[in-house]
């Protein structure tokens, strides 16, 4: 495998720069871990919008701030599996959200 390719399976798990391996990375690989890192940042920003919604309503501003600290968390985590992931060349759907494909 291509050093490059390895590069852009790492890429692809933070945030925007998902981007880089689905526009420059033509391999399969690349093109996985570039939906892995889009579906992770699409559930990072599901989760702060919620929160934030949470977070507004006065009686129930604790389950916002309780949903902001484990889905943050939870998002860490899955991004970290996917580095790791990456950087070992293996193409291992990340937990719970792994199954979802947004690019074909």
């Amino acid at each position: 495998m291509d050093s490059n390719e390895k590069v852009f399976g790492v890429l692809a798990y933070l945030g925007i720069l998902f981007i880089i391996p689905l526009a420059a990375g033509k391999t399969p690989f690349s093109r996985y871990h570039a939906n892995q890192g889009l579906v992770l940042f699409i559930a990072n920003i599901a989760i702060s919008v919620v929160s934030g919604i949470l977070m507004a309503i006065p009686f129930i501003r604790v389950l916002g701030y309780i949903l902001s600290g484990v889905g943050g968390l939870a998002c860490f985590i899955l991004m970290i599996l996917g580095i790791v992931n990456a950087a070992q060349e293996q193409m291992k759907p990340l937990p719970v959200i792994g199954g979802i494909q947004i690019i074909k």
